[in-house]
């Protein structure tokens, strides 16, 4: 079985001040090879809630550059982990998951309900998208980054998920029960979605997304439903305190497509899965940590 080599980003959920809360990490699947090249161990973040600001997030590699985000900045490595840069912006907070088109970053701000935009020539935030509800009307409301008296913190849909592409750009969120195309200035719903995914995107005419509720990784169609569950180990090899609500096995996040059958994806414990979609079950694991707080958040082919 062919698989690249990934790039694989963690987040310690429940981890406290002075842990380590999250890293970057090298995975070789085929080789069952692993190797950590970059640490997520500030004190300087907010440890309140289960993520919270803990550890890295997306992942995305663009020529000889690799932007990886945390709660509130984006870094950018070369392809040795030397730190060439590191961006912040007021609206970005609790950043998900990223994609890269036509010269343009796109990150998910969950705390805004938005997403923002980066032109990878200035390497300025240019333009903020904000999903609004004002009565029950949902629109999209655009915004500048660089100017104050923007919108407010909100996380009414917990925007996770975006994906820009030459067949558009489409986010989704936990709390939202579609995956929606944006333009420059609306939404259109593109595809149901049962609420508590993560890594929604279009994929062979339907949906591919994580099943928060059922552990499960899902494509949708309209002929068809093809479901492959997360790995899962005995209770006895499992690490860590009991998490209690903070964190629990099976929890599915990160997503890469490396064939139309084949899908790399994120599981907790930190456990990188490879699932074939024409068989519908996992075919190949590698485990990070058995500690069931570290999950795999953000997941990139390794092009170097």
């Amino acid at each position: 079985m062919n698989i690249p080599k990934l790039l694989v980003s963690t987040v310690a959920r429940g981890a406290q001040r002075g842990e380590s809360h999250g890293g970057l990490y090298l995975v070789d699947v085929c080789r069952q090879y692993v190797e950590q090249v970059a640490d997520a161990n500030s004190v300087a973040i907010d440890f309140a809630g289960r993520g919270g600001e803990r550890g890295l997030r997306g992942i995305v590699v663009v020529g000889q550059e690799i932007f990886v985000a945390a709660s509130n900045e984006i870094t950018i490595f070369d392809p040795w982990f030397r730190v060439l840069a590191t961006y912040r912006n007021s609206y970005l907070k609790h950043c998900h998951e990223m994609s890269a088109h036509g010269g343009k970053l796109y990150v998910t701000s969950t705390a805004f309900d938005a997403v923002l935009r980066m032109d990878l020539k200035s390497r300025q935030f240019e333009k903020g998208m904000r999903i609004a509800n004002t009565g029950g009307l949902i629109s999209l409301k655009p915004f500048d980054p660089q100017k104050s008296g923007g919108p407010g913190e909100s996380n009414l849909y917990h925007l996770n998920s975006v994906n820009a592409g030459e067949a558009g750009l489409f986010v989704a969120g936990r709390k939202m029960p579609a995956l929606v195309e944006m333009t420059e200035t609306s939404l259109e719903v593109r595809a149901a979605l049962p609420r508590g995914t993560h890594n929604a995107r279009p994929f062979r005419g339907g949906v591919l997304y994580h099943d928060g509720d059922t552990d499960t990784l899902v494509l949708a169609t309209r002929e068809d439903k093809i479901v492959s569950a997360s790995p899962r180990y005995a209770k006895e090899e499992l690490l860590g305190s009991d998490p209690g609500d903070v964190a629990r096995q099976g929890f599915g996040r990160g997503l890469c497509v490396l064939s139309e059958t084949l899908v790399a994806a994120g599981a907790s414990p930190a456990t990188v899965a490879i699932h074939d979609l024409e068989a519908g079950r996992v075919v190949e694991t590698l485990n990070l940590s058995m500690d069931v707080r570290h999950a795999v958040h953000g997941l990139a082919v390794w092009p170097f």
